[in-house]
Order: C-alpha cells, then structure tokens, then sequence
C-alpha cells in the first residue's frame, strides 16, 4: 500500500483517498468551487431535485411517437425502454450487491413463459393483467429467492459458475418442454404462439394499428420503467441499500460489522429477478409468442455492456447505457449506417488521442495518402480490386480511396481480420516515430476490414463494436460514463 501523496490546497483530490468513504469522497467532489461562466449554471442544475429530472425525461420519451410516425423508431425505442427496466435489475444484483449474476437472463425469460402460461391458449387460463402480472412478479422473485439460497455463501467466480448453470438449465428447459411428465408446457423449440395482449376489464391493449406498432404499448413501459426507478431511489437510500453498498465494498468487513449478508445476497437476487420477470410479462404480452432463442447468453452480454458503459451502481448511468447501446445496435444493422459510425469512431478516436497535437494532422495526411497509393497500385495491378460495388451515400466516397474488390478471395477476410489484430497488438508495443509510421496503415487495414469482411457479417460486426467501445471505455473511465467512485486502496 502506498502513501498518498497530500494534495495542495489549489489541487484538491480527484477521488476517495485512503480514509474516506464512497460518500465523503462524493461530498467533497460536489463542494468544489468551478471557475468559469458556466459555475453557477452548473450549481444550480446540481440543485434539481432528481424527481424533476425523472419526470423531464418521461416527458420528453413520452414525445418521441409525436415526432416520428414510424412503426420501426418506435418499437426501437419500446426495446430500449425494456433494456432499460432490465438493467436497473442489473444493477441491484451486480452494482449494488456487488453479485457476478450470470443468470439474470433467465428470470427474464421466466417471466415471460410465466405469463405466457398465465393468458395465453397453451392451458386455456387466460387471467386479467391486474392478477397475472403481480403473479409473474411474485414467481420471479421466489426463483431469485431460492437461486440465492445455494449461493449464499459463493462469491466471485464460483457465485458466477452457478447461476451461469441456472441459466444453462432454463434454457434447456424451455427448449425441451413439450415433454413433461407427458404435458407440454413450453411448447419446445417452437415456443407458445398463442399469448395474448395485456387486458383488463374487458378490454384489450392494442399491439398494432393499421399494420403499425402502437404506441399504447411504449406509454405502459414508460409507466412501469418510472414506478421501478422510483422505488428503487427509494431502496437505495435506505438502509438496505447502504447495506448493498457495503455488502459490494467488502463482505467481510459488512458482516464484521454486524450485517446479515447472507440475507441481503438473498434480496438482491429477489429484487433484481422480480424486475426481470416484470420486464419479461410486458415483453410477452406485447409479442404474443414466447421462444427460447430470445433468452440467451447473447442478451444477457448485451445487459451487461449497458451497466459497464453507464456505469455499475449508478441508477442514471445503466439507464444511460441502456439509452447508448439499444439504438446503437439497431443502427449496426444497416451497412451504411454502420459504415458512418466506423469513421466517426475512428475519426473521434484520432482526436481523443492526439488533441491539439501536430501529429494528428501528420497521421490523418499519411492514411489519406496511404489509402490512395494503395488504391493506385490496386487498380494497376487489376481493376477487378477496385470494382466493388458502390450503393451510393458514405460507400461511394470511400470507394475512390478503399480497395473494395468486385469478388473478395476467400482466404482474404480471415488474413486481414488476423492481421489487423496483430498489427494492433504491435501498436501496443512500440513507441514513439515508430508508432506513427505504423498507426496510418493500422487504420487503413482496419477500414478495410470493416468495410469488406464485417459488414457482409452485421450480427457478429454489432457485438464486435461493442466490444471495442468497452475497452475504450474501460481505458478512458474504467467505472464507466457515471459509475460511482469506490474506494480503493492501492
């Protein structure tokens, strides 16, 4: 442990020092006085009550069907909506709990199948929303309840193995379920086909109008999105949820101290699989058929990289990244989309990394010219290499610099997408002049593959993306866009 270096009074700490605690260090952060004409602005925003930005939030989703009459945007914005309520669920069991919950997808889906089961053909039980949806919440936080219960006394990578099992098994179940004790209950691989809209009263909550999504369904979300984000604040100034903090900080220490850690292991987990069921009874409703490809890992990667990028025990912050990373991959799904976002990434990158710097004008010259000669020699040696197609838009731009080939050999992706990653892992070894010459044909290899090997692959290219913008982010703010401070010895 090393001392820590006392800071000047005109150099105040930039986090926790060795003492302090998450809230002290926070305390402090607040109290410091900014320069600049935009200080009192910054004061005054900080004196909003958080119910004010809550609700101006609602307010301005509320107004995204005004805006856009597409059916499209706003089912992308219902799915985000649903990210989010699922990563504040996250967020108990791993930000808050400090719980490596591997599994979480699978009170997602258990929700879902519950409600399925509950208003739908499968059994002929067709159950009011009023009755089956506190039913489903009821049901996902038992199996929280009882997951937690032969884990209780695991932590870390142990903790993760076994609920990594328990997701393991629900899918196994889903997929295999036709069959129980001679009743079908999941409908196996094919799912149930048969589940209807949320209803109550009599009366129907609309899905579809005139071929397109209904709004009805985003305005419920937005309701039950705003009562969990309330509840949860709620829970989180508690005394539970400071003790959640202490449970995440050190668990020995929380249960020296006189805390039943045990059993608030065992509330995050019912808290946070309540919430993914919740989130599943909606989504079910809305899609009327539950299948269980829609319940794996892939999902559950995609919840985690949102509380990561938000930042891990900030309620904001995974709400922030569910708002990032939802939007963000229906983009990628369209090449010339994705194509844009490549290059503003790596444009942006460029000038993170070298800001004002001289040698960003030299790097961005030298790719530029690297790229043409490139492309020259490429078109001497054979038109066929330059004679890809051209859909119009950003492609037919970068065209006349990108070797984009009519047909692409097939030992060239795998060539190029290896030797991208090793020239990158050079970059990381070398220094100074040496990095420069090496960085501009780094970039145009890059480009190249993004462009000729990726975007035939959209799925696989998303989640590379992904991958890319944690790392970055993991090097830039390794607690994320507004994670919370811990403390830390080092």
């Amino acid at each position: 442990m090393t001392d820590s270096t006392p800071h000047s009074s005109e150099t105040p700490a930039s986090g926790p020092a060795v003492g302090q605690d998450e809230w002290v260090a926070r305390h402090a952060e607040r109290r410091l006085i900014r320069g600049g004409p935009l200080a009192p602005m910054e004061e005054r925003l900080r004196a909003v009550p958080w119910w004010v930005w809550l609700t101006l939030f609602v307010g301005v989703m509320c107004l995204l069907p005004a805006v856009t009459a597409s059916g499209y945007v706003r089912r992308v914005a219902f799915d985000t909506v649903l990210y989010m309520m699922l990563a504040l669920g996250l967020n108990v069991v791993v930000g808050w709990g400090g719980l490596l919950d591997l599994g979480y997808v699978a009170f997602y889906g258990l929700g879902a199948y519950s409600y399925a089961l509950l208003d739908s053909d499968q059994f002929h039980v067709h159950l009011p929303a009023y009755v089956a949806i506190p039913v489903v919440v009821v049901i996902g936080a038992i199996a929280g309840f009882l997951l937690g219960l032969p884990s209780r006394r695991l932590h870390g990578d142990y903790l993760a193995i076994v609920t990594l099992f328990f997701l393991q098994l629900f899918q196994t179940i889903a997929t295999n379920g036709d069959s129980i004790f001679g009743h079908n209950v999941t409908g196996g691989a094919f799912g149930i086909f048969t589940v209807k809209p949320l209803h109550a009263f009599g009366h129907n909550l609309v899905v579809q109008h005139q071929g397109v999504f209904a709004v009805t369904y985003y305005f419920v979300a937005l309701g039950f999105f705003a009562l969990i984000y309330v509840a949860l604040r709620f829970v989180n100034l508690s005394r539970t949820g400071r003790a959640w903090r202490s449970l995440r900080e050190d668990p020995l220490a929380a249960e020296a101290m006189g805390m039943p850690v045990n059993a608030l292991k065992l509330m995050s987990f019912a808290f946070g699989a309540a919430i993914a069921a919740l989130t599943g009874t909606i989504f079910a409703s809305l899609s009327a058929s539950v299948l269980p490809l829609t319940f794996y890992f892939v999902l559950l990667i995609t919840i985690y990289t949102m509380v990561i990028l938000g930042g891990s025990g900030s309620m904001r912050g995974v709400v922030l990244g569910a708002l990032v990373i939802g939007p963000l991959l229906e983009l990628l799904r369209d090449p010339n989309k994705s194509r844009i976002i490549f290059y503003v990434a790596l444009i942006g990158g460029l000038v993170f990394a070298f800001r004002r710097s001289r040698r960003l004008g030299i790097v961005v010259a030298a790719t530029l010219a690297f790229g043409f000669v490139c492309h020259a020699i490429a078109g001497a040696l054979h038109h066929s290499w330059i004679a890809g197609s051209a859909d119009g838009g950003l492609q037919h731009v970068v065209s006349y610099w990108l070797i984009i080939p009519k047909h692409l050999a097939g030992w060239i992706p795998p060539v190029s997408y290896v030797g991208v990653i090793c020239v990158a892992l050079v970059l990381t070894l070398v220094h100074g002049r040496l990095r420069l010459v090496l960085l501009p044909p780094t970039l145009y290899l890059a480009a190249f593959v993004w462009d000729n090997v990726m975007l035939t692959q959209p799925d696989p290219a998303r989640y590379i993306v992904l991958g890319l913008i944690l790392i970055a982010l993991m090097i830039i703010r390794p607690n994320g866009l507004l994670g919370e401070r811990r403390v830390e010895i080092v």
